[in-house]
Parts: structure tokens; sequence; C-alpha cells
């Protein structure tokens, strides 16, 4: 409305959960801002999100913006690891009275010191004066459209883990081999080795024996 301050939105995190949270926001009206780490990816979000300020995401911008954020979503994604808490209890105390923080990283653990992980039949709570939404599993508050979506991507993926042998999925389609996490009783993520204290082997490794 004129006249009005616009809500200001803070994302952790341009990955894909981040910039779609960008669109929806500036869709309302928002003033948007999103902290991210590789320069790469805050380029092509300046490129794509003309509107959207981008800052990079070291420990005093995290403390300022957070500070002055409406509403604060935690878009934070390390693939197979915790998720690193970048927002400490003391710095929701210092945030508005009754603003918002959507932790859409609680699946690994949470960006926010205070987040734990709700449920759709209860999802929102108050912690240090802050409105918290942590469902775990979000796009199952509609699971017809998100399996579906789900299943239009992975489907390609299915028919070729079917019908390729490993070896040769590994050497022409290495995105593929990043996301096998086991294999053969061997552990083939490092990031979830650190994350439990197991011991990981790289895949090519179990595959040569």
């Amino acid at each position: 409305m004129p006249g009005v301050l616009p809500a200001h939105v803070v994302i952790l995190g341009g990955g894909t959960v981040g910039e779609n949270a960008a669109r929806v926001a500036l869709g309302m009206g928002s003033r948007v801002t999103i902290l991210e780490r590789r320069s790469e990816r805050m380029r092509y979000l300046d490129e794509i999100l003309p509107h959207v300020e981008t800052l990079m995401a070291d420990p005093a911008a995290v403390r300022s913006a957070v500070g002055s954020a409406d509403i604060l979503i935690g878009a934070v994604h390390i693939p197979g690891a915790r998720t690193p808490q970048l927002v400490t209890r003391a710095m929701v105390k210092k945030m508005k009275p009754r603003s918002v923080i959507v932790d859409v990283a609680i699946d690994q653990g949470g960006s926010c010191e205070t987040s734990r992980p709700t449920s759709h039949a209860e999802p929102t709570y108050v912690a240090e004066g802050v409105l918290h939404y942590a469902v775990p599993n979000m796009p199952g508050a509609y699971g017809r459209t998100s399996t579906l979506a789900l299943t239009n991507v992975t489907l390609a993926y299915l028919r070729t883990l079917a019908q390729t042998p490993l070896s040769r999925i590994v050497r022409d389609s290495p995105g593929i081999g990043k996301g096998i996490q086991a294999h053969a009783g061997h552990l083939t993520c490092r990031a979830v080795g650190e994350a439990q204290n197991l011991k990981a082997v790289t895949l090519e490794s179990v595959l040569s024996r």
C-alpha cells in the first residue's frame, strides 16, 4: 500500500529453494535480501531477479540482515551434511517481536539455533518472541502435487539405473554418480560419513574391486 513500508524478507541461501522463495516474496511486494556464499550464484541471481538484494553471507552480513528481517527464510542446504546454524539464539532475540522464521533447512537440522521440528498438525511455535515454522518435508502438505513433480524429474534417472551398468553410469553421467550414497555395503558420501562419524570411501574405489 502507498505510504507503508514493505515487509523485509531475508533468505539464507540462494539455491533452488532460496530463488523460488524470493520469487514468491517479490510477487507479494516485499523487499527481498538473499545471502549467498557463491559469487557465481550471486551473479546469476542478480541477472534473473534484478529487484533482489544479494549479499555475501559472511557473519557480519548475516547478523545485520537477520536483525532487520520481518520474515527470515532458512534455505541453506549442504548435500548429505547437517545444515550449519548460521542464526544464533542471541540473533533471534534481537529480531523484531512477532517476526517470522521459516526454516526450510529443518530436514537437515535447521539453520537457526532456536529451530526444532514441528508437524503439519502443529506447525508453529514461538521462541524468543519470534514465530517459527519448521515442518520437515514441507511439500508433504500437498502430497499428490509434490509426488508428481518429483517423479517427473526422477523417472529418467530410475530408467537409467535400471538399464545401465553402474560403472558406465558413473563414467558417462557423473551427476548420477555424485548422488550415490552407498554401494556394496560401503558408504560413498564423505559428507554423510563426517556427519555420522563413519568411514567413507570413493565410489570409484568400490567399483574397481
